[in-house]
């Protein structure tokens, strides 16, 4: 919901960050590969992939909290790219544990970039998000 906002705010493009293998549908197994697969630092393979990077100077990066930090597959979509000298937004929903880890942990693996203030927004609220989000983005700079 919160991706959908920042695109029809910005008119940006959007990619759904996705694993080729998904997650078991049963809570509590994917629960279990999540909390594994961060343990253990793995970074499953994604569905496709943005074509020219290089041809945008702002990404805007959503994860879900898992564990207090980014998904794997995020983390995945991360690794992927440089993204030296771009301005990185990042976000993140949760479930209570609001941003953790998560903004720290992503700045860390794009140091080359400008990494700013992220927004956070519990599971519950991002569907009545859409003025925090469009307060975030004008705060940013990223709207007017």
């Amino acid at each position: 919901m919160v991706g959908k906002y920042i695109q029809e705010l910005t008119g940006a493009d959007i990619f759904l960050i996705e694993p080729e293998i998904a997650y078991p549908t049963d809570y509590n197994e994917c629960v279990d590969q999540a909390k594994k697969e961060i343990n253990e630092g793995f970074k499953p393979k994604i569905k496709g992939g943005v074509a020219d990077i290089n041809s945008y100077d702002v990404i805007i990066i959503g994860t879900p909290n898992w564990w207090s930090t980014i998904a794997p597959p995020v983390l995945s979509f991360v690794d992927k790219y440089d993204f030296t000298g771009k301005t990185i937004l990042p976000f993140v929903t949760h479930v209570g544990g609001r941003e953790a880890r998560c903004f720290t942990d992503m700045g860390k693996e794009m140091p080359e970039s400008d990494f700013k203030k992220g927004f956070a927004v519990s599971g519950n609220s991002a569907k009545s998000s859409k003025q925090d989000v469009e307060k975030w983005l004008r705060e940013a700079g990223i709207i007017k």
